[in-house]
């Protein structure tokens, strides 16, 4: 029987849990997902984990932040002057917005505080510095 190699097509069912147990996704009430193992789609520590894992095998893996979302980084937490945002926008605390780079890159951030002019806005991944544990099953190796 097949195991799971670099460059291998598979479809994966998941569930990823945060340290305190609550679930943050899951594809069991949806397809599985599929991707190419090493393309760089996902976290280093989740196609790290499948790697030799078989067809119907079921595994449990804990990913430190390092391998998955990496620590938080500070300067991607800035300040923002209001007069700056479009006027129909009213900032809430925990409110995600979308800016561009100069290159029209997109940007994903949380609004983390408002103040009477600024807001702070946080563009690390929501789940940066947390470790995560995947329960995977293989259910195909293309």
């Amino acid at each position: 029987m097949s195991q799971v190699k670099k460059d291998d097509t598979v479809k994966v069912h998941y569930t990823g849990k945060l340290a305190s147990g609550e679930v943050f996704d899951s594809s069991l009430e949806r397809d599985p997902m599929e991707f190419t193992v090493g393309s760089g789609q996902l976290i280093p520590g989740f196609e790290n984990g499948i790697i030799d894992m078989k067809v119907n095998e079921k595994k449990t893996i804990t990913i430190p932040s390092s391998e998955a979302y990496g620590e938080p980084r500070k300067e991607l937490i800035q300040e923002v002057p209001k007069d700056r945002l479009p006027e129909e926008i009213k900032p809430e605390v925990g409110m995600g917005l979308v800016s561009k780079t100069p290159e029209g890159q997109e940007i994903q951030l949380v609004v983390k505080e408002v103040n009477d002019d600024n807001i702070v806005v946080d563009g690390n991944h929501p789940l940066a510095g947390q470790e995560l544990t995947f329960e995977i099953e293989v259910v195909g190796i293309g």
